[in-house]
């Protein structure tokens, strides 16, 4: 771990920078390039660490909907509100802070008709037929709520703990808690991310060494057929020149500054060209989906052109993570419902359904079920007040996301919004005990999960979190 970590965790290794500061001249260059490539995952940043404690899982696949999808036409059916459309909001209901308060209409029930599925009985809405019979595997958190109404806060804080500051994602403080088990890969990649509301600091590592930032595949708007890794390289110049060209730049690194240090910029971006380096090769293997089954490509919707975008972010998350990385997103966009919500939603529910039930199916049929954790779910979700002709503003006051896999009750429903659907009212569930409670999953104390900066002890979860044990096996 990083010297200035408050994180327990193995004693430093030597580096190879440092490997060559003594032996001196001694290696011959062949034999030199041969060791330094043999020690670069040895000394990785991403090398594996232990947790805290025994996991329940070891990795997780995180899919984000950017936006803020809506609850009460999804997952939290409100006869209340279907009976009372068209009245006005009663004052009591009426959340003091709203996005658009000038816009806020009548209550409007939702279009979509509610079910309940499976053993559990779990209430499911037309949009989802697939995900529908895979409600037995499903954790459903009905009372998630975040401090902040517009898009650029409420997804800076799902990712980050924070709405306000620059500070590092959940994948960046799960990649330095943990490491990967794979050096030729990230720890953390993104598929496909909105590069609006907070950027790349979504996917950032702030202070944190660079090495356990999130390395983005494509971007929103790209097919993720199309989308390859930046910076990788090309086949302008050989593989042996890169390898001689990066010893050269470490050991003129090492020379010039006389450091011994594990942690300095510089080191970080030398393991980056590192990575980089071997990325080149295990890359275009690992995104060829041609290698795949037929009957894995109809699992995830590949065939269907509805389907096929989002079944190939879902596609590549499983195989990232059967390989080691430890924390995978795939992103889709366009959920912020102010208006047609009732196309764009079947529109973008279509889109997922049949991929996010693949994945799930095929997370068990290749043993992964047991140490993955998928989180389903956007910012906030949506009012049950009518904005424009159709369509819903902003809520964080109440909303829901899902989990499945390892370590979490499956077939449950966990908490509740009030009978309109707009505030949480039991079991409540903030932003951040989720983080306490995803890091718990992977064997992290959000508490002992720490990074010294600027004088503080910095934390995922800063002064709060509470872990959310009802949802826990």
């Amino acid at each position: 771990m990083m010297t200035n970590s408050a994180l327990s965790g193995p004693a430093p290794q030597m580096s190879r920078r440092q490997m060559l500061w003594g032996c001196g001249t001694g290696f011959g260059g062949l034999a030199l390039s041969s060791i330094l490539s043999e020690q670069a995952a040895a000394e990785s940043p991403l090398a594996p660490n232990s947790p805290h404690f025994a996991p329940r899982v070891k990795r997780v696949i995180m899919l984000f909907m950017f936006g803020g999808p809506s609850h009460l036409d999804m997952f939290d059916p409100k006869p209340l509100l279907t009976r009372d459309s068209g009245k006005p909001i009663p004052p009591d209901s009426r959340p003091r802070v709203v996005s658009f308060p000038n816009r806020m209409g009548n209550l409007v029930g939702s279009p979509f008709e509610f079910r309940q599925y499976g053993e559990s009985g779990m209430w499911v809405s037309s949009l989802f037929p697939e995900l529908s019979r895979k409600v037995d595997d499903l954790c459903l958190i009905n009372s998630m709520c975040c401090s902040n109404s517009r898009h650029g806060g409420a997804v800076l804080e799902w990712h980050t703990g924070t709405d306000t500051f620059v500070r590092p994602s959940m994948g960046a403080w799960i990649t330095y808690g943990l490491g990967t088990e794979n050096q030729n890969f990230p720890g953390y990649v993104t598929i496909c991310q909105d590069l609006s509301q907070g950027g790349a600091n979504n996917f950032g590592a702030s202070f944190l060494p660079a090495a356990y930032q999130g390395t983005p595949l494509g971007y929103a708007g790209l097919k993720p057929q199309e989308a390859e890794f930046p910076f990788i390289g090309t086949n302008e110049t050989r593989r042996d020149l890169q390898r001689m060209e990066i010893d050269l730049v470490s050991q003129m690194h090492h020379k010039q500054s006389g450091s011994r240090s594990l942690d300095s910029e510089l080191d970080a971006r030398i393991a980056s060209f590192e990575l980089a380096f071997r990325l080149q090769t295990e890359a275009p293997q690992m995104q060829d989906l041609s290698r795949e089954s037929k009957a894995t490509h109809e699992l995830y919707g590949l065939n269907d052109p509805t389907t096929a975008e989002f079944g190939t972010q879902c596609l590549l998350a499983r195989r990232f993570s059967e390989r080691g990385v430890r924390f995978v997103q795939c992103n889709l966009s366009g959920w912020d419902a102010h208006n047609n919500l009732q196309q764009d939603h079947s529109r973008l529910a279509q889109s997922i359904d049949k991929p996010i039930a693949g994945l799930l199916t095929d997370l068990r049929q290749r043993g992964l079920w047991d140490d993955t954790l998928v989180i389903w779910g956007g910012e906030f979700g949506r009012t049950p007040t009518c904005e424009g002709s159709d369509g819903r503003d902003h809520n964080p006051h109440g909303y829901t996301m899902w989990l499945a896999g390892g370590g979490v009750k499956s077939g449950l429903t966990w908490g509740k919004t009030d009978d309109y659907g707009y505030f949480a009212v039991e079991d409540k569930v903030h932003v951040h005990d989720l983080h306490a409670t995803v890091l718990r999953l992977l064997g992290l104390d959000h508490k002992r999960l720490t990074y010294r900066f600027a004088g503080r002890d910095f934390r995922l979860t800063d002064v709060h979190g509470d872990i959310v044990d009802g949802i826990l096996t």
